[in-house]
């Protein structure tokens, strides 16, 4: 089995962006995603390769993270945009 990392989804980056087209699981119920500790995946605002680790301070404003817990007036799923 290859190593894995579970980040809790107050730590922000790029495999928590919603830009962020690489390979990860999210799982709504731990509210975590994970991901391999040397996936890379294209960061879709700068279209530039990106390490699903990557430390964001110094990142663009158009970072958009996505909310992983549904809120509870959406039935759907669909907080941040986006089915999780």
């Amino acid at each position: 089995m290859k190593p894995r990392l579970i980040l809790p989804t107050e730590v922000k980056v790029c495999a928590t962006c919603s830009y962020w087209d690489g390979e990860r699981k999210v799982d709504t119920e731990l509210r975590v995603v994970v991901v391999s500790d040397s996936c890379v995946g294209e960061c879709l605002v700068q279209s530039k390769a990106s390490p699903s680790l990557n430390d964001v301070r110094g990142e663009s404003e158009h970072c958009a993270w996505e909310h992983l817990a549904p809120e509870e007036d959406d039935p759907d799923g669909m907080a941040g945009g986006k089915p999780a």
